[in-house]
């Protein structure tokens, strides 16, 4: 073979990718093979390879694609007639240094730590500037003065607001933000933002969790059918099966349908184990106290881990409150939501871990779910704030519900000034995600005096109307603080720890 001209190719670049052609049998994980996906030849990742009933099976993740789109796949699916990419061999070396680096890291965590760690739901995913609205290096500046006028202005010269975007009808930041964006991002743009959420994959920076195989095929629960987006411990033997039975009343899970169909007519539970706080005609939510009621919590926490990327559980779910949102009909309340909520949180946290399942996403119940976190903290008197680093649907939910608040107070009749810490406490945001939000919609502007000024532009209201009117067509929900029958609890030390 003839040898390759490198000539061409820059100085640096990484080593070349060895090609070749593939049979069934060489296979193996960590080749990169095109793959039949919705009619299309994909380039894929094999991550794992399984064999059941005496045919192989292979998990493979899609190039440029999200995480949650991995899958389990057939060989007829995998395109043998083209070449595969082998994987590089490991170095000998490196992997040495990295083995004598993990023993000094872990004497040196075991050294750090005599106790897990005390979150429900830790997310390590995006970074502080992404928090922050891609705009690094403004934290400081902004913190320095609050005061603040508002001013309705027009767009600078060549800008549009941008199209509405169906295709997320989850939220719709991304239009407003293009439409008040008037100086660069310094990171990237908003599009590529969107776009980099879409196919970066897991965002986690922990390669454990990267490595993990999706365990199982489907999930039953209630009328639905869901196929899930992620790994979760669920135990050993269920990943043999190719459904996965859920009692959506206990969440009990069942790997045959005969044991489900004989739990079915034994469960006596028609809602969620707690007290209902709250009660209209389109949902009710429900408060369960995670260390009385530990089995359905650890259930919960089992069923959500396979729609959160980056959520580490814990079986001890005595520290923690969850709070369920369910719609009602004559066969019970179905869940469609919870969010789980610190006891006692140091740093102030309204909501430690936040979800929508999938067969209610895109419905308006995950804007729902975030408004009645921080009714809550109102009636706290608190200032609240979902635990960061956020996962990247949560991220874009908050933005477009704190966006729409703070536009929507801003655009009332008769307001001209505003105190950033007058908005936070009108809203129950912290002053931090306040003025996040407003950085990120480029609503802030500076003065010679040091001091900021909030620029309400014309493409910012034109903005809000028009969603406005798609609320108006689609009948958009809200909480009645009226209705909410709670007052925060007061628990023991005892009952805010783990029960050791």
């Amino acid at each position: 073979m003839a040898p390759r001209d490198m000539s061409h190719e820059p100085s640096g670049t990484p080593d070349p990718v060895e090609k070749g052609f593939a049979t069934l049998s060489s296979l193996r994980v960590g080749v990169k093979a095109f793959v039949e996906k919705d009619g299309e030849k994909r380039k894929a990742e094999i991550l794992s390879i399984q064999h059941r009933q005496g045919n192989p099976r292979f998990y493979v993740h899609y190039e440029e694609f999200n995480k949650r789109l991995d899958e389990w796949i057939a060989a007829d699916r995998i395109d043998l007639s083209r070449e595969v990419e082998w994987p590089a061999p490991e170095k000998p070396k490196k992997v040495a240094a990295n083995k004598q680096a993990s023993k000094a890291d872990t004497s040196k965590a075991q050294k750090m730590h005599k106790r897990p760690r005390s979150k429900l739901d830790r997310e390590i995913s995006a970074t502080p500037e992404v928090l922050s609205g891609g705009v690094p290096g403004k934290r400081q500046q902004l913190s320095q003065e609050h005061d603040v006028t508002v001013v309705s202005t027009e767009l600078a010269d060549g800008e549009t607001p941008r199209p509405d975007d169906d295709e997320m009808d989850l939220v719709d930041v991304q239009d407003a933000a293009a439409a008040a964006k008037a100086v660069p991002s310094e990171i990237y743009s908003r599009e590529d933002e969107i776009e980099k959420l879409r196919t970066s994959g897991s965002m986690t920076q922990n390669q454990t969790e990267i490595s993990r195989v999706r365990n199982l095929d489907r999930v039953q629960m209630g009328q639905h059918e869901i196929e899930p987006w992620y790994f979760s411990p669920y135990p050993v033997e269920f990943s043999e099966t190719d459904m996965v039975y859920v009692c959506e009343f206990c969440l009990c899970y069942f790997g045959e349908q005969k044991q489900f169909e004989r739990h079915r007519t034994k469960c006596d539970l028609y809602h969620p184990p707690g007290n209902e706080i709250y009660r209209d005609d389109y949902v009710s939510f429900f408060e369960i106290d995670g260390r009385r009621q530990r089995t359905w919590c650890r259930n919960l926490c089992l069923l959500s881990k396979l729609f959160l990327d980056h959520k580490t559980l814990y079986y001890d779910v005595d520290p923690f409150l969850f709070y369920c949102m369910c719609t009602r009909d004559e066969h019970g309340c179905h869940l469609v939501g919870y969010f789980s909520k610190e006891k006692e949180s140091a740093e102030g946290y309204n909501v430690a871990c936040i979800l929508t399942l999938p067969q209610y996403q895109r419905k308006g119940f995950g804007k729902l779910l975030i408004a009645f976190s921080y009714e809550l903290s109102k009636r706290e008197g608190k200032l609240g704030s979902p635990e960061k680093p956020l996962s990247d649907l949560g991220l874009l939910g908050y933005r477009a519900y704190w966006q729409e608040v703070i536009v929507d107070l801003l655009m009332e009749p008769g307001r001209t000034e505003g105190n950033i810490e007058e908005l936070g406490a009108l809203t129950a945001m912290t002053t931090n995600d306040v003025l996040h939000t407003l950085q990120n919609l480029n609503m802030l502007r500076y003065t010679s005096k040091n001091q900021h000024i909030i620029v309400l532009t014309d493409a910012v209201i034109e903005q809000r109307n028009k969603q406005k009117e798609k609320e108006r067509l689609k009948g958009k929900r809200s909480i009645d603080s009226e209705r909410l029958q709670w007052k925060p609890p007061v628990f023991t030390a005892s009952s805010r720890t783990w029960n050791w």
